[in-house]
């Protein structure tokens, strides 16, 4: 039977529930219906993991995510949210993987240990050239003169439970979620449409999508909470603009003198201007890094610069 639902903006945003409010147990439902509806198989969620790896040396990469759960098979799964473009986006999501596997390796484990990678990645912004919504990324081996695809032994399909050698690799989820033309044509749609949308469809059927509409009403929050939520998504919103604004400002202030430092001082002034009005507005420092694409460190020095933090 179809769940109803009134179509005003009623929900929190998917990204602000995932970082503070489906951390709780309670609400694995929630992330367990996300995750069956696109992965197409029954998840259950048994724990969340630390989403940060601890770099050896200070020249290593750290591996930072949104979520980190393990499902009920073992199996790791990353949840993504990125809303402002990066070009090395592609290598970044293959460094996260195989960040993965390894830090979840203990040292001396055999082989057969590595766990299965499913790794999701919520994009409001347009990856690389397509126009679909939902791209799945697996490797398959394919016969160079027979054109067949490599299957596991009989014995490693009872010891790992996958029956084609592709599927011991991570997989990839692209969700492109501007390109959704907001038309929910299955249950997996329904579940886009939330994430595009901040609210539900008229009717659904998906999994997980009762439990938003019960628990991610915005009218729940207390007063205090609701009103710094919207002006964190106010902030959210607001920030594209604001670092496009700097650039173009640093042009006209370089075109004004006849020099590139001028340019350079206006794109700087409105960093930091981004960075203290962000902060301000509620969102956190790795979120602000992400959105002026500046360093961790560069961003907690200008706070700490205008007394923001200690």
């Amino acid at each position: 039977m179809a769940q109803q639902h009134h179509s005003e903006r009623t929900l929190i945003s998917f990204d602000w529930a995932l970082k503070r409010l489906l951390r709780n147990k309670a609400n694995f439902v929630i992330l367990e219906g996300f995750l069956t509806e696109l992965l197409y198989q029954d998840i259950q969620i048994v724990n969340l993991l630390e989403s940060e790896g601890n770099a050896d040396a200070e020249e290593q990469k750290i591996n930072r995510v949104d979520l980190l759960c393990l499902n009920h098979l073992q199996e790791l799964v990353i949840i993504e949210v990125q809303y402002h473009d990066e070009v090395d986006y592609f290598q970044r999501i293959l460094f996260g993987a195989s960040k993965l596997i390894t830090d979840y390796l203990e040292r001396g484990a055999k082989y057969g240990e590595v766990r299965k990678v499913y790794s999701v990645h919520i994009l409001y912004f347009d990856l690389g050239q397509g126009s679909d919504y939902v791209y799945h990324g697996q490797l398959a081996f394919k016969g160079q003169h027979k054109q067949d695809i490599l299957a596991l032994s009989k014995l490693q399909r009872k010891k790992y439970g996958k029956m084609l050698a592709g599927e011991l690799f991570p997989e990839y989820y692209l969700l492109k979620i501007n390109n959704f033309d907001e038309v929910a044509r299955n249950t997996l749609d329904e579940w886009i449409y939330y994430l595009k949308t901040s609210t539900l469809p008229k009717t659904y059927r998906a999994k997980g999508l009762a439990e938003v509409a019960e628990q991610l009403k915005i009218d729940d929050m207390s007063p205090e909470t609701k009103a710094k939520y919207l002006e964190l998504i106010k902030g959210t919103n607001i920030t594209e603009s604001m670092i496009e604004t700097a650039y173009e400002n640093g042009a006209l202030e370089g075109e004004e003198k006849g020099m590139t430092k001028g340019m350079v001082k206006g794109q700087d002034d409105q960093i930091r201007t981004t960075v203290l009005e962000s902060y301000e507005n509620g969102l956190d420092i790795q979120l602000i890094a992400k959105i002026t694409k500046r360093p961790m460190d560069e961003v907690k020095s200008i706070l700490i610069e205008n007394g923001r933090i200690n």
